[in-house]
């Protein structure tokens, strides 16, 4: 009898120590998961407050989007580049957001109406090259956030955070 006691203990002790290590197993993987995102967020965030970006912004919301992709090729160079790269940016912004590797509340928090204001300037040339080159998935995400975020806006806007903090 004290054979058997001593091994249902060392088969409970070992089911306990499996259990324990598999509970801590789960814990690393969310805490490194957790780690991993909040690493992609400021990293997110440090690509977006640079003066490129800055630079990039300002074009966008001074400056008129081409119409038609043949309008669009008939700028010059740099405003071609700077069109794209905006629009590329968004796009990456949208995937991250679309894949859940960065939350949509930090896009709301820090961009909020300019992804819908630059996408609605984008629009009619993004959906004119859709059609023309043909390219369905032009700026899918960047059209995707946008929409999202605007539907956010709508449906439950958010206060300043200086009307809303203690």
């Amino acid at each position: 009898m004290t054979t058997e006691i001593i091994t249902i203990l060392a088969n409970l002790a070992l089911a306990l120590s499996f259990i324990i290590g598999l509970v801590f197993g789960i814990e690393q993987v969310r805490a490194a998961a957790r780690d991993r995102k909040d690493r992609l967020t400021l990293e997110t965030l440090r690509n977006f407050q640079t003066r490129e970006f800055s630079e990039l912004m300002n074009f966008v919301t001074n400056s008129d989007v081409p119409p038609t992709h043949e309008e669009w090729q008939k700028r010059p160079a740099n405003e071609q580049i700077m069109v794209t790269q905006f629009a590329q940016q968004m796009e990456s912004l949208g995937i991250l957001v679309a894949e859940r590797l960065i939350n949509i509340d930090l896009v709301d928090k820090t961009f909020g109406s300019l992804v819908t204001t630059a996408w609605e300037k984008y629009k009619i040339m993004v959906l004119d090259s859709r059609q023309k080159r043909p390219d369905p998935f032009l700026c899918e995400y960047f059209q995707w956030l946008a929409e999202k975020i605007d539907k956010r806006m709508k449906n439950n806007p958010r206060k300043p955070f200086y009307e809303t903090s203690c």
